[in-house]
């Protein structure tokens, strides 16, 4: 099992020759906007990391130390949901990649373990970051930790309430959690000013990050999404699921991931486009998001930056704009306001499908697969399998065969408080309206080339 374990990850800049160029697709100085007292942004990222995310190499070798980590709980499993498949009587025949093995529960420790180990080799003795639901938070905690690393992370204060269990696994390893905005940083007193009863939002989690690491000597800001480094770490995913179903003689006609920023999906699915760029096949790709911050359906195709506060250099990205604050839906790794530039880049060259979904039909599709596959799925990977749902009912209305394979990103076992939400009847639909979107585009900083959504009009379901 092993030998399934890749010793390269697959770089999907080597397959997108007509998408925008690479430098285009991750930095930009600001054009306006604040900025640090001297004038000057610290890189925050390691030199290795940063050639990964320009390189076009197809393959770019996994560091001997990172793949030993990853011996320890990979390969994840590759299931079929057969019994989901009798309940909905469907032709198809559903596979999902569980990330849910992994020792703080979600993919993210693909990534986070990698990263450590570059800080580490680049002399980083403080790693800060911003996390939404705290998946990312907890693989940070956890890698910081194994690296010698110390760790602050800001926790978006709506999950922080909603999720307690993930701050105590985070201080477990030893991270300080702070809920986000505070009153500790700039950043956060700006968002307070602004709504003094805000949940928050990644973006202002970030900003407060960021903020903190510009203060030190010596600590870095490390992201969980979003980033091309990020995204190429992730594909051990798919490309463990494409030799897994290879040997059951099987290969998906679409591939469903949750999108936040797009780390899982992207793991999944692009290993897969690159053997439909090879073959030629028809495989279809479907990036899953909330109503409450539908970033592909519904924002715009334009400069912006990652942060709350304008500080970072701006990206090329699918945006409801750095200031949108999403509904406070329990899905929190899916409330970031833009999809990652390499996700953008893809979605608007139609080379990969948009779908959003309202909260309820999430965790009822959730709940379903908890009962018939026994696996309880995190709200975000409960999005993934809404779409793989409808797939197969799809699949059924046709009356033909289809080979459905989604990742199922995280367990949802420190998330049952927002089951309980639902069962209780307590839960609602959280959508972000037209004219919140509205607002928030309008403070994006001055371009000429911004556009709307690529299926902009496509109904949600």
């Amino acid at each position: 099992m092993t030998s399934i374990v890749p010793t390269h990850w697959y770089n999907v800049l080597s397959d997108l020759a007509d998408v925008e160029d690479a430098a285009r697709l991750r930095r930009a100085r600001p054009a306006e906007g604040p900025r640090p007292a001297d004038g000057a942004i610290t890189p925050q990222i390691p030199l290795t990391m940063y050639r990964q995310s320009l390189s076009r190499e197809p393959f770019i070798e996994i560091p001997e130390e990172v793949r030993r980590q990853y011996l320890r709980w990979r390969p994840t499993p590759l299931r079929r949901a057969r019994n989901l498949e009798q309940l909905l009587r469907t032709p198809a025949r559903i596979y999902f990649k569980y990330e849910g093995t992994s020792p703080t529960g979600s993919h993210k420790l693909n990534t986070a373990l990698a990263q450590a180990y570059y800080y580490k080799q680049a002399g980083v003795e403080e790693l800060t970051t911003g996390t939404g639901a705290g998946q990312w938070g907890s693989a940070l905690s956890l890698a910081a930790r194994i690296y010698g690393l110390r760790c602050t992370v800001y926790m978006v204060r709506v999950s922080h309430e909603q999720k307690p269990y993930r701050r105590v696994m985070m201080e477990m390893n030893g991270a300080r959690v702070v809920p986000s905005p505070s009153t500790g940083t700039s950043a956060g007193r700006a968002a307070l000013e602004r709504d003094p009863d805000t949940g928050g939002s990644l973006s202002i989690a970030n900003a407060e990050a960021f903020e903190h690491a510009a203060a030190r000597d010596r600590c870095n800001l490390s992201v969980g999404s979003g980033e091309n480094h990020v995204l190429l770490h992730q594909t051990v995913i798919g490309q463990e699921a494409l030799r897994q179903l290879e040997a059951l003689d099987e290969f998906p006609d679409v591939v469903i991931g949750a999108v936040g920023a797009g780390s899982n999906f992207s793991g999944l699915a692009f290993p897969f486009f690159h053997e439909k760029i090879r073959t030629g096949r028809a495989t279809r790709f479907v990036a899953v998001e909330p109503q409450a911050c539908p970033k592909l359906t519904k924002g715009t195709y334009a400069w912006d930056y990652n942060d709350f506060t304008g500080v970072t250099p701006m990206t090329k990205m699918y945006t409801l704009g750095h200031t949108f604050v999403s509904p406070g839906i329990h899905a929190g790794g899916l409330r970031y306001h833009g999809a990652a530039p390499l996700v953008s880049a893809m979605y608007d060259q139609k080379l990969i499908e948009a779908v959003a979904y309202p909260q309820q039909r999430v965790f009822e599709a959730g709940l379903t697969f908890a009962e018939q596959e026994w696996i309880t799925p995190a709200p975000e990977s409960a999005h993934a399998i809404r779409a793989a749902i409808d797939e197969a009912v799809r699949a059924r209305e046709e009356g033909r065969e289809k080979v459905i394979l989604f990742n199922l990103s995280g367990h949802g076992l420190l998330d049952l408080s927002a089951y309980d939400h639902y069962l209780s009847g307590r839960m609602t639909d959280l959508a972000a309206t037209e004219d919140q979107i509205r607002a928030s585009l309008d403070r994006l900083p001055p371009q000429t080339d911004a556009r709307p959504a690529a299926h902009a009009g496509t109904p949600s379901p």
